[in-house]
Order: C-alpha cells, then structure tokens, then sequence
C-alpha cells in the first residue's frame, strides 16, 4: 500500500511540529508585537496633547500666594490678587471683631456667624468681589465694611451682605495660616 500525502495536509517541520501550529504561532507574534507598537504610537501622539492640558508656569504660580501679615497694620486691610481676583485680608483690631461679632444676630440676608468666617478672629480673608456682578466693592458704607460702586450693595465688617441686590455675602476663599506671621491663600 501507498503512502499518498494530499495536497492540503500540513507536513511536518524538522522538530516533529506541525506547520500549521507554526504559522499560528508566527501570526501571534505578528499580532501581539503590532499592538504594541500601536500602544506605544498611540501613547507618544497622546502625551504632547495631554500635556497641553496642564495649567501653565504662570497659572500654576498663582495658584496659590503666600501673605505676609506684618504688612497689614492693626485695623487696615490690604487688597491681593489671586487667580486674577481681589482677596480682601483685614487685620481687625478689638472693635472691629466685637461689632462683627454683633452682627451675627442681625445678619439676614445671608446669615453666617463671624466665627463661622474666620480662622482667627483677627484676620478676615474674603473674596474682593461682589456676589451680584462681580465689581470689586471698596471701604465703606453704613455697616463697617464694603460697599459695591456698581448697584450699592453693603457688606459688613465679616464680609455678610446688609444691603442691596448681591444675594449672598462675600466668599470666602481657601487659605490656612503657615505660622503666626504668613498665611496661604489658595
């Protein structure tokens, strides 16, 4: 009897290996080593643009400022700029925090306890911009604190809205003191 080997029928490699197992093998490897560098194509074009999401030098340096609080006298406030916005940091004398204090009982508008607002009595830190159409409201009025140019919103010495259309009282930013003498906003 004869030995006939269709046509079709994988023949063997010098190790005993069928030839079908290895083109399967071969295409595997083909595949797997394609995706990769695909991956590794894709991630390079990726970086640039994800990269270019990222704040800037000078977005990031804003992103937080230290304050100096030698700088402001007993009773004053100075103005800083952070984020591009006013930040209104008061360094209230005895007074000033006392009239605070009693204002808590006539703050209705948008009622907060001066506590509430505070970290250390002392020192007031808010936001330098009014909560109606964002003007940066300045010293006075009839309640001890701002008043805003633009529609006459009043706010008093803890930064509450008394007076006006601003529906809400000044904001109050993120900040911690970093020791007795510097505090950090942002």
């Amino acid at each position: 009897m004869s030995t006939h080997t269709p046509h079709n029928a994988p023949t063997t490699a010098d190790d005993d290996t069928p030839l079908g197992d290895v083109d399967a093998e071969r295409r595997a490897l083909i595949v797997n080593a394609t995706k990769a560098f695909g991956l590794a194509g894709a991630a390079c074009v990726a970086l640039p643009f994800i990269s270019s999401m990222n704040p800037s030098r000078s977005v990031k340096a804003m992103a937080t400022i230290d304050v100096p609080l030698s700088e402001i006298p007993l009773g004053d406030a100075k103005t800083y700029l952070w984020q591009g916005k006013p930040v209104f940091v008061w360094h209230r004398n005895a007074e000033q925090i006392a009239a605070a204090q009693q204002g808590d009982a006539t703050a209705t508008m948008d009622p907060a306890k001066d506590a509430d607002r505070v970290q250390k009595a002392e020192w007031l830190v808010v936001m330098g911009v009014c909560s109606h159409l964002g003007c940066v409201p300045m010293r006075g009025g009839d309640h001890g604190g701002w008043r805003c140019p633009c529609h006459g919103s009043q706010f008093d010495d803890s930064g509450r809205v008394r007076v006006g259309p601003a529906g809400t009282n000044l904001e109050v930013p993120p900040y911690r003191f970093l020791d007795d003498a510097t505090i950090r906003i942002g």
